[in-house]
């Protein structure tokens, strides 16, 4: 049996992912801020609760991140950014998804395959962004999948068989997208749970530092 690591499990994403992994036959280790008082924008809390780990993981999904900090939403103006609501947005989308990738090195198995998901949004896409708006995520999200790159050239120097890349699962029904309601609809989230994980199952170690929707396609950065 192979060990999986979900982070973020309390979430809708999370949750369905690790309950597919079960159901694939893997052994699935939680985390979650609510369940293990993992805050990934506390650089001590992360340290402890990840130095507590022990792998090899064959599989690690991380699934962290906020659209705004409470009472907030998106910007749809550039006269709505707040340097304060910006900074905590990065704080959890960005430097604490870092702060997690740097133990991946020590829990990755280095001389067999392993995949390492890390949940991120195709607005986060430049080259995709035809709209505007929504400065603070998109930017947390671009700069994300330049930290999941660079992590994926690291980590592949000393773990040759290693996949790390950065997914985007689609809109999913979860309370992340309570009250956004797109013309085509939303995915329930073990519909994308089964499609992230094939995905990652697919993904061989020269895709690894790429960024890739739900049905397996890359994206532009």
């Amino acid at each position: 049996m192979t060990n999986a690591l979900v982070i973020g499990a309390s979430g809708g994403i999370g949750r369905a992912v690790a309950d597919e992994l079960r159901a694939r036959g893997q052994s699935v280790t939680t985390l979650s801020r609510s369940a293990d008082g993992l805050d990934v924008t506390d650089a001590e809390i992360v340290a402890r609760v990840m130095g507590a780990l022990e792998g090899p993981f064959q599989t690690v999904f991380i699934s962290i991140g906020i659209l705004a900090p409470p009472g907030g939403a998106p910007e749809k103006q550039l006269a709505a950014l707040d340097p304060a609501a910006m900074a905590r947005v990065f704080a959890v989308n960005t430097i604490g998804v870092a702060q997690l990738l740097t133990h991946m090195p020590r829990l990755l198995p280095r001389k067999s395959r392993s995949v390492t998901g890390i949940l991120t949004a195709r607005v986060g896409s430049i080259t995709d962004n035809k709209m505007g708006g929504w400065y603070s995520y998109r930017a947390s999200k671009a700069a994300l999948n330049q930290i999941v790159h660079g992590s994926a050239i690291e980590i592949g120097r000393s773990h040759r068989e290693a996949v790390i890349a950065a997914l985007h699962p689609g809109t999913v029904a979860t309370s992340f997208t309570e009250g956004y309601d797109p013309s085509h609809g939303k995915t329930a989230p073990q519909d994308a749970a089964r499609a992230l994980c094939d995905v990652m199952e697919g993904l061989t170690p020269t895709q690894s530092g790429g960024f890739y929707d739900y049905a397996g396609k890359e994206i532009a950065w």
